[in-house]
């Protein structure tokens, strides 16, 4: 499993080394876009507004946008300065809390943690008291050159690492619209909602839910698969830039050294036999 970050988590005066790894994976299955007259895929190039010209990586800076057309230009010594002098800090557990006073609007992303080389008896530890205690603890950490807040919890055998939003992060339910104000509800229609929700309540088994979307759409790939109803592209992208041309002329180049090389090959083996 691929290791993505790589630390220390501490609680008090205990230190754990440990691995984050990605919990979940994403399943959707990803549709190229083709030219509809000849079935090539569809490019799509990062383009300067105001030259109206394609635009090198290299050109390219990050900026913040604080006002309308108004930008801070930030280098990326100055972002790669930042994110080290707070990704080197080791994860701290600030608090411990019940899992159930967290809402799950709050949750983002899953991870595995796993013990370093010499964490196997503090991970253990770790373990153990969040069992014992019922409850998880907060943390902060640095993933991607963003900090967040993150909750850790026993998951079966194992420590889970969540991250979740800051609460500023999380929109005010007040501005979602058209919400209906509290109404009076028919106590009879109440009574059949509730009957309704006893008759479907049953223990939750993750197993028995499936995207039955990507099912169909994958077997609909293979019937064409199978019955031939395949398309493919006739024609090789054309070089449009510099990168292509001087590929292109490098490669002329290796061969023109290797057709000079060969005659002289030849002559050495000449005189040799001779």
């Amino acid at each position: 499993m691929h290791t993505v970050w790589k630390g220390s988590i501490s609680f008090g005066l205990v230190n754990i080394p440990v691995k984050l790894h990605t919990a979940t994976e994403n399943k959707d299955i990803k549709l190229r876009q083709l030219h509809k007259e000849c079935n090539t895929p569809i490019s799509y190039k990062k383009v300067c507004e105001g030259c109206n010209k394609e635009v090198k990586e290299e050109d390219i800076v990050k900026a913040y946008e604080y006002a309308k057309n108004k930008f801070v230009v930030l280098d990326d010594e100055e972002l790669e300065n930042l994110r080290k002098e707070n990704e080197d800090k080791a994860v701290e557990i600030i608090d411990f809390v019940k899992i159930e006073e967290i809402d799950p609007i709050y949750f983002d992303r899953s991870y595995f943690l796993s013990p370093d080389t010499t964490g196997s008896k503090a991970y253990s530890l770790l373990r153990k008291t969040l069992e014992e205690s019922g409850k998880i603890g907060v943390a902060k950490i640095i993933i991607r050159s963003k900090e967040q807040l993150a909750i850790v919890r026993v998951y079966k055998d194992s420590l889970v690492m969540e991250t979740i939003h800051f609460p500023d992060e999380v929109r005010d339910v007040a501005d979602v619209p058209n919400i209906p104000s509290e109404q009076i509800v028919v106590q009879k229609e109440l009574d059949t909602a509730l009957m309704l929700v006893d008759q479907l309540t049953t223990e939750f088994e993750p197993t028995k839910y499936t995207d039955e979307y990507r099912t169909a759409l994958m077997e609909l790939i293979e019937e064409k698969k199978a019955s031939n109803t395949v398309t493919a592209s006739d024609k090789q992208p054309v070089p449009n830039n510099v990168t292509d041309l001087m590929t292109a002329l490098q490669a002329s180049l290796d061969k023109t050294k290797t057709t000079k090389k060969k005659p002289t090959t030849r002559k050495r083996a000449t005189k040799k036999t001779s």
